[in-house]
């Protein structure tokens, strides 16, 4: 990669687990990494559990709203992380993949939002590292 690294956090609803993640990324990456996120079929809000989940570990995403995942964004994007889209994700040749299982937390409780918190800051952390090695 060359210059800015772009990602893209990819879920179905960008209501959750996505919008975790670009707020993982955000916050730990401050502007040294170009954050996007998207889902395939965007949710009408944030999931409010997400927000109080993010909200104890001081990040705030309230200012994010769901949005539609577009071929620009996902071509413009360096890395492309999926979690759940299934087969509404594109593909782009040269592009770096992951996928990333994990719960998806609509209708979970607080407690299980926490995990995925959680699980989704290691990732962002290790995403963040090899970021770091391949500029």
């Amino acid at each position: 990669m060359i210059g800015k690294p772009s990602v893209l956090f990819v879920c179905v609803h960008n209501a959750g687990r996505s919008q975790m993640a670009a707020g993982w990324l955000r916050h730990l990456a401050g502007d040294a990494v170009e954050v996007r996120s998207a889902g395939s079929a965007p949710a009408d809000r944030i999931n409010p559990v997400a927000v109080e989940a993010m909200r104890e570990v001081g990040i705030d995403i309230t200012d994010q709203t769901p949005v539609r995942l577009t071929w620009d964004a996902a071509e413009a994007s360096d890395v492309i992380v999926t979690m759940g889209c299934g087969d509404a994700c594109p593909t782009f040749p040269g592009k770096r993949y992951e996928d990333w299982q994990l719960t998806d937390p609509a209708g979970q409780p607080l407690d299980v939002v926490r995990q995925v918190r959680d699980d989704v800051r290691a990732r962002v952390t290790e995403l963040l590292a090899d970021l770091a090695q391949d500029g």
